[in-house]
């Protein structure tokens, strides 16, 4: 994989406050000491996560028991976005309040790069070949700093409703679902397709659950989607790529979308009422499904995907420089991201590791999800990772971008205040406001 220069990001303006943490971060710190964390001294590490990594009580625990000075406590945020606004703002005050391991996502980890000085550089021999190059490289900064080691990574698949698929006379079979979806061949025009054919026969309930999910799967099949290589950014009104798939789902969504937004409270509903028979499944979704399906029987999961393939996600663990307990941090760190834990996290919430040690593990390859009817989820996944064939680019403005189009998405998909002419009209214009 080419080796991305990051010269251009550190220039771009408007990423949000984090410019001030260059000269902020040196400020207030976290509880406890790393002098007083040597020898029988007690401390406390803390991280923050987001819905779920699968680090259990149970998990953490067999870090103390191996580390009996070290306790670990989690907090998890409900949604990435809550824990992206509570890094940023406390990191651009300084460091005050966060935990010893901050998890962040790698749609917003371009920009955080542009203040790697604010995060402690993990780079060590120890962790040398634990990723494929291009997920280490992502989270590099110009000068080489390492400051994050990656947990997971998100091949995506299709989870659907085997229960619907049989009441609308569709195949239910895994296999079979992902031979009517395209198999191999299998493209979005074609997912559409047959969702069309399911609400003719079960119009009462809808053939996905968001314009917007939707849509990052379509995104993240395309190289360069809002940035060039260099960083520079794509005007949106000039960017067919975009327009062309905002276009295809907007039509698509007109019948066949539940005009749900992920994580809001009626999505969370909706998997007890028939809300949606599919949705686009990268490897972690799998937890959060489980989470709001309890007690809803007939999920599934296909080892099929529109496009061929595409990765949606996958996290970081990273160790603010403010903290006083950086150096017991970067051991957690380290454990948390080894290939034997990510193994047991994939086992506990879905989360496909991405560590390339970890691809071998018998207990991966031979794991399997009671919840969605026995799948093997691990050999899925992993067809699903073998799949992917787009290195994304994702510079330091791809996330405000992005946000430009999914708000337009919604207003047109779940607000329905807006047609899909409007919407993109207004994502356009909300663009140029953004100065880049």
């Amino acid at each position: 994989m080419r080796k991305t220069t990051r010269k251009a990001w550190a220039l771009a303006a408007g990423v949000m406050s984090i410019s001030l943490l260059a000269t902020a971060c040196s400020g207030e710190s976290s509880e406890g000491d790393d002098d007083a964390a040597s020898g029988d001294s007690k401390v406390t590490l803390t991280v923050a996560t987001f819905n779920n990594f699968g680090y259990t009580d149970e998990l953490l625990a067999e870090y103390t028991e191996a580390n009996p000075n070290v306790t670990v406590k989690q907090t998890r945020a409900a949604e990435s976005a809550d824990a992206r606004t509570n890094l940023t703002t406390k990191l651009a005050a300084g460091g005050a309040g966060l935990a010893d391991v901050e998890a962040i996502e790698v749609d917003w980890l371009p920009e955080l790069l542009t203040s790697a000085d604010a995060f402690e550089d993990l780079t060590d021999p120890s962790v040398e070949g634990r990723w494929e190059a291009w997920k280490q490289e992502a989270a590099t900064s110009e000068d080489g700093r390492l400051i994050g080691y990656g947990t997971d990574i998100g091949p995506e698949g299709i989870c659907y409703r085997a229960d619907l698929f049989e009441a609308a006379g569709l195949p239910t079979d895994r296999a079979e679902v992902a031979e009517l979806l395209g198999g191999e061949g299998a493209t979005w025009d074609k997912y559409f397709e047959v969702g069309r054919t399911f609400t003719a026969a079960s119009p009462e309930v809808a053939w996905f659950d968001s314009a917007s999910a939707t849509f990052q799967g379509m995104v993240n099949q395309i190289e360069n989607p809002y940035e060039e290589s260099d960083g520079t950014p794509k005007s949106l009104g000039d960017n067919s790529d975009i327009k062309a798939l905002f276009d295809q789902v907007t039509a698509a969504s007109a019948d066949l979308s539940a005009g749900l937004t992920q994580w809001s409270p009626d999505w969370d509903a909706a998997f007890q009422s028939n809300g949606f028979a599919t949705m686009l499944c990268p490897a972690w979704m799998t937890g959060p499904i489980e989470e709001r399906a309890g007690g809803v029987t007939g999920w599934d999961v296909a080892d099929v995907f529109p496009g061929g393939g595409g990765n949606w996600g996958g996290s970081y663990l990273t160790v603010p420089a403010s903290g006083k307990n950086v150096e017991e941090a970067k051991k957690l760190a380290a454990w948390l991201t080894s290939p034997e834990t990510q193994v047991k996290a994939f086992a506990n919430a879905g989360t496909f590791p991405s560590q390339v040690e970890a691809w071998e593990a018998e207990d991966l390859k031979s794991a399997t999800n009671e919840f969605f009817n026995d799948a093997p989820v691990g050999e899925i996944f992993a067809n699903r990772a073998a799949a992917i064939s787009v290195t994304q680019f994702k510079g330091p403005n791809y996330f405000q971008i992005h946000q430009t189009v999914t708000d337009a998405l919604a207003r047109v998909d779940v607000d329905k205040s807006e047609d899909a002419a409007t919407g993109w009209q207004g994502a356009v214009s909300a663009f140029d406001s953004l100065g880049l």
